[in-house]
C-alpha cells in the first residue's frame, strides 16, 4: 500500500482522536468503543445517569463536497450527537442529532434514497451561516443543562 493510499485510508480514524482530543481539552469524560457497528464513536458521561453518544463525522480538505456529508444514517434521540470536522476550515460542528435530520435533506431517489445529507456552511456570512452558527465550534450544547438533569 502506498503511503498517499494509507494516508487517504487512517484519515477517519485520526480524525476521531482529534475530536477526543478536543473533548478531552474541554473536561468531558469519554469513554472510546472498540467497534463502530452502533453509529457510535465515542460516549459523553455527564454524571452518573445521563451520557450522550458521540457520531464522529470528518471531511479532508482535499475533498471535492468537503462541507458535504451524505449518506448518513441514523435514528434520531435526545441523547445522540454527530461532530463534524472540515479540515478545509479547520471548523468543529457539534449537532444534536434530530437537528442534522431537520437541517439536512432526505435523498429521494438512487443508491442513497432514504438517507440524510448534511450540507454545512462554507463561508461564515448568509442565511446558512447564521442557521448554523450556534453549532460551530458549539462543544458547550453537549453539557446543556438540557443533557446533564
Amino acid at each position: 500500500m502506498s503511503y498517499k493510499k494509507k494516508n487517504t485510508a487512517s484519515f477517519g480514524k485520526r480524525q476521531e482522536y482529534s475530536v477526543i482530543a478536543e473533548l478531552l481539552k474541554r473536561n468531558f469524560d469519554i469513554y472510546t468503543t472498540l467497534v463502530d457497528d452502533k453509529g457510535i464513536d465515542c460516549i459523553i458521561r455527564l454524571n452518573d445517569k445521563k451520557y450522550l453518544d458521540i457520531q464522529i463525522k470528518a471531511r479532508s480538505e482535499t475533498a471535492k463536497q468537503w462541507s458535504r456529508f451524505a449518506a448518513l444514517s441514523f435514528t434520531t434521540r435526545k441523547n445522540f450527537f454527530f461532530i463534524f470536522y472540515t479540515e478545509k476550515n479547520k471548523r468543529f460542528w457539534v449537532i444534536p442529532s434530530k437537528n442534522v435530520k431537520r437541517l439536512g435533506s432526505k435523498n429521494k431517489s438512487g443508491k442513497y434514497k432514504g438517507k440524510i445529507t448534511l450540507n454545512l456552511p462554507t463561508i461564515d456570512k448568509g442565511k446558512k451561516a447564521k442557521i448554523f452558527k450556534k453549532y460551530r465550534d458549539g462543544f458547550e450544547l453537549l453539557g446543556s443543562q438540557d443533557n446533564r438533569d
